[in-house]
């Protein structure tokens, strides 16, 4: 087992164990990783995850204000990240951002194609705008990504890129269908990628998040407390092995995982983190909350 003994496995429960059986080179320390949509939620989480570990972090999002807030808690906490405004919807910024970073620091080795929106109507009930601004962002600005990360990580011979779909792209709801064709296009695209460049070093995967506790999925005004009294209710009634939604930090973590050299062999595939709800049963809303109607 490489010199590491069946009592240093058993005792990957602590630190030292994990060290010994994660070695340094699967961690990303020095790495430089992109994130889009790192302003809050899964993305924010994530950038300071992977800037705890020492990586170099670049990310962006629309809301300034918030991009510059990460920023500094970032640097405060000892990290390196830099925010640069883009919008995943518009090509040149697409490219003008991750052309900065690369820039910056040198190269890419880590992208995390993470920005995306929803919207909660029936099919025909959405308009034309709505349906293009989720496709834009959620799947066109994925695409855009990986266009433009792709030249860099083949200069340099490697690189990993993981791209956020969704258990919604395998447990659809009615007032879903423009969030989830998009997520479905996402694992669409991955698995493209994954084909293209894997034999050169680069490989693309997606992760499924399942309902995670963000200001994506909290209705807008909602108080504190009955918010936690929708959690504890949502949680028993849709994520039948956990029964419970997920913190993004959890989700941040499977992040930084996927994206390891421990996870070398790994590539076009699609990765669920859900707690177990698409095992279990279909979606139910309680009562009172925005789709319960449906």
């Amino acid at each position: 087992m490489n010199n590491i003994t069946r009592r240093t496995v058993l005792a990957a429960g602590t630190a030292a164990g994990l060290a010994a059986v994660v070695p340094a080179r699967a961690r990303p320390h020095g790495k430089i990783v992109i994130i889009t949509g790192g302003t809050s939620g899964i993305g924010k989480a994530a950038a300071k995850a992977f800037a705890a570990q020492g990586a170099k972090v670049g990310f962006c999002g629309r809301r300034e204000q918030l991009g510059r807030q990460v920023e500094q808690e970032i640097r405060a906490a000892g990290g390196e990240a830099c925010y640069i405004r883009a919008d995943v919807r518009k090509p040149d910024e697409v490219k003008a951002f991750v052309d900065a970073v690369a820039d910056r620091w040198g190269g890419l080795d880590i992208a995390f194609n993470n920005a995306g929106i929803g919207v909660s109507a029936a099919p025909h009930d959405l308009t034309l705008e709505q349906w293009d601004d989720v496709m834009d962002t959620n799947a066109r600005g994925v695409f855009l990504a990986i266009k433009h990360e792709i030249p860099h990580m083949l200069r340099a011979g490697h690189g990993v890129i993981i791209c956020t779909s969704s258990s919604a792209a395998e447990q659809a709801r009615p007032t879903g269908a423009a969030y989830t064709a998009s997520k479905r296009a996402v694992q669409g695209i991955v698995k493209a990628a994954a084909l293209a460049y894997g034999a050169k070093g680069i490989r693309v995967n997606a992760i499924l998040p399942g309902t995670t506790d963000t200001a994506f999925v909290r209705p807008p005004g909602i108080p504190d407390d009955a918010w936690a009294k929708f959690k504890a209710a949502y949680g028993p009634l849709n994520i039948d092995g956990i029964e419970r939604m997920a913190s993004p930090e959890e989700i941040a973590n499977a992040v930084v995982g996927l994206a390891s050299d421990g996870f070398g062999y790994l590539n076009g595939a699609s990765v669920v983190v859900d707690g177990g709800a698409t095992a279990g049963r279909r979606m139910v809303i309680p009562p009172g909350f925005p789709g319960s109607e449906q």
